[in-house]
């Protein structure tokens, strides 16, 4: 079975073909015959396009203004080219899509039809950066792929067992029994980092107490304990939690009303500073991408400093909230693009916790490790960083969902 991944983020999208053979899955990810990503972080008037298959990469520039086209000529890269890998686009016989938000609707991998499309766009309000890009994936494969099968794994399904204490949110009831509670997201990233890491622990997931960081341009951390999510710092809608690339993460609710009341604003400009103008972007006033932010601090970038310090300081914060969930620790985890190759912010939000005999090792943590234990040898707590496989976790469930 050909099953095409396509992972939509807030900035990204992250595409893989794997060919999975025999009747039972791998027991360790395969290496996909074709990858390609989108980035639109790297510049404001263009994003990049790169392209790995047949030993070879290719690179190009994408105008911003040709998004909804990008899904459409990173396909066309799978049949033409050097790096062509099928002979036509037919030969896929799956599509598995990632999805940010299921509400309480879907917990698990589901086939999609028009009443799953209807309901993703019906929860756009709650992952405004995120179901669009989603839904964008799924209709540019259905005019090139009508009759092949699309599956959606939701991020939310992960921590659908959270319980009602870190689910339900201190306002009026009623709101919780008509949906308005935490559902949590990058559940496919934690479940995966979280089974990784206890496979290379050696050690039964639901022995080990852990907290899961994924660190993207969006942000979220994960309290794991028997293998459950207990607690997560996405809420209601992916803005909730840390500070993230171009999102504010939480803030003080009240600074809604005051500038809703004293400064003008309305509901449209609010959701777009919140989640468009805040975080590194809008604390900084240079860039999202944590990249330009490092470099900048080298320039001694005051700004850049502060963004960074103030990033820093709510990544240890929230580390203490799921620590308190947990009520102790095993293992600490950091994953995705900024956990997985910033030297920098691992280091530093290891800082804060040598009081639990959580030591990192300096020299491993430099040498751009990989699926690997980085804490030292006397270390209490464990410190690993990650790939996440969310792409063939995706695929995983493809496969499943349609078997």
């Amino acid at each position: 079975m050909k099953i095409l991944v396509l992972n939509a983020g807030s900035s990204s999208q992250k595409s893989c073909l794997y060919d999975i053979t025999g009747d039972q899955l791998p027991a360790h990810p395969p290496h996909p015959l074709w990858e390609a990503t989108i980035d639109w972080t790297v510049a404001t008037d263009y994003g990049v396009m790169k392209v790995k298959a047949n030993g070879i990469e290719q690179e190009t520039n994408l105008p911003s203004d040709a998004k909804e086209e990008a899904i459409s000529k990173l396909l066309q890269t799978l049949v033409s080219g050097d790096t062509q890998v099928l002979e036509s686009l037919s030969e896929i016989n799956a599509v598995g899509h990632r999805v940010v938000h299921g509400g309480t609707e879907y917990s698990e991998a589901t086939r999609i039809t028009p009443e799953v499309q209807a309901t993703i766009t019906q929860l756009i309000p709650l992952a405004p950066s995120h179901n669009p890009a989603n839904l964008q994936g799924i209709e540019a494969v259905e005019r090139v792929l009508p009759d092949v099968p699309q599956v959606a794994v939701f991020d939310t399904a992960f921590h659908s067992q959270m319980p009602p204490e870190a689910a339900v949110y201190p306002i009026p009831y009623e709101w919780f029994e008509q949906g308005v509670r935490r559902y949590g997201f990058h559940g496919t990233s934690h479940r995966y980092c979280a089974l990784r890491t206890a496979e290379l622990m050696e050690k039964p997931l639901e022995s080990l107490k852990m907290i899961t960081c994924h660190l993207g341009n969006g942000c979220s951390l994960a309290a794991v304990k028997e293998g459950i999510s207990v607690n997560t710092t996405m809420g209601f809608t992916p803005l909730e939690g840390l500070m993230m690339g171009t999102r504010s993460g939480s803030i003080d609710p009240a600074i809604i009303f005051y500038l809703m009341r004293d400064r003008g604003f309305d509901v449209n400009s609010i959701d777009r500073m919140l989640n468009k103008e805040s975080g590194f972007k809008g604390v900084s006033g240079l860039s999202a991408d944590l990249r330009t932010i490092l470099q900048a601090m080298n320039e001694k970038n005051e700004r850049a400093e502060l963004a960074f310090d103030l990033y820093i300081h709510r990544l240890r914060s929230a580390i203490g909230e799921m620590l308190a969930s947990l009520g102790g620790l095993d293992v600490l985890v950091f994953t995705a693009g900024v956990g997985e190759n910033s030297v920098d912010v691992r280091q530093r939000a290891c800082e804060g916790f040598e009081f639990l005999r959580l030591t990192l090792d300096v020299e491993k943590n430099a040498n751009s490790p990989m699926d690997v234990d980085i804490a030292t040898p006397d270390s209490a707590v464990r410190i690993y960083v990650i790939h996440t496989e969310e792409d063939w976790a995706i695929a995983r469930q493809t496969w499943q969902c349609l078997r």
